[in-house]
């Protein structure tokens, strides 16, 4: 697999992460055979560090620092919120015009403060039936997380009860069965559109990420009706 590279300088290198690749080997994915990390070592032929993580499914931007100074310098932003990440989601039903979930998120006793502002940008409708609906809604999402806790914005569309459509297993069961079925549609519409980090008042990044074919196929599906 050869991996799109969208932004390179003298410290950091960033890739347009395709859906269903790991960032790294994990014992939890045991079927993955390639991972971003070794494959952009390849690729480049040098050592790189992954600066953040994305999910499995998401796709877009994924930074990489070249070195391990510039990799505590980058992780040091993450760990104060400070690095400003915005998401495309594609989720079911019509939201409101904007809105900011303030909801808790982990494991039972151990919930950690978890905040996420979206803004809608587009509603579709399409002549699909869907239990007692004539009709399916969807809604296309900027989405911003404030914090940045696991999973946490496919965890708090679902608690609105706005689920990403592909999302398994924060999503909705019916939803995607027709996605799958209809369209052959088996990715999550969720992808990391951009990554602003500002180091100081001179020096900073802003990374952009074209959405995947697969995210457009399904942006043209619904615009046709």
């Amino acid at each position: 697999m050869f991996l799109e590279i969208i932004h390179q300088d003298d410290l950091f290198i960033a890739i347009n992460k395709p859906h269903g690749l790991l960032v790294h080997r994990t014992p939890i994915a045991k079927d993955a055979t390639e991972f971003a990390l070794q494959l952009l070592r390849d690729q480049v032929g040098y050592h790189v560090y992954p600066a953040h993580r994305i999910d499995r499914k998401t796709s877009g931007v994924l930074l990489f620092s070249k070195s391990k100074a510039a990799d505590s310098k980058v992780q040091k932003l993450f760990m104060k919120h400070e690095v400003e990440k915005t998401y495309l989601a594609i989720v079911r039903g019509w939201t409101l015009e904007e809105q900011t979930i303030d909801y808790p998120i982990g494991e039972p006793n151990k919930k950690k403060e978890a905040i996420t502002h979206y803004r809608c940008l587009e509603q579709f409708e399409i002549p699909v039936p869907l239990g007692k609906h004539n009709t399916s809604r969807y809604s296309l999402l900027e989405v911003k997380p404030i914090t940045g806790r696991f999973h946490q914005i496919r965890q708090h569309l679902s608690h609105i009860f706005h689920p990403i459509i592909g999302d398994r297993p924060h999503g909705c069961s019916k939803q995607n069965r027709m996605w799958k079925s209809k369209y052959l549609m088996t990715s999550m519409m969720l992808h990391a559109q951009s990554l602003k980090i500002r180091f100081d008042e001179t020096e900073s990044i802003d990374i952009q990420a074209p959405i995947s074919d697969e995210f457009k196929r399904v942006l043209n599906i619904l615009n046709q009706n």
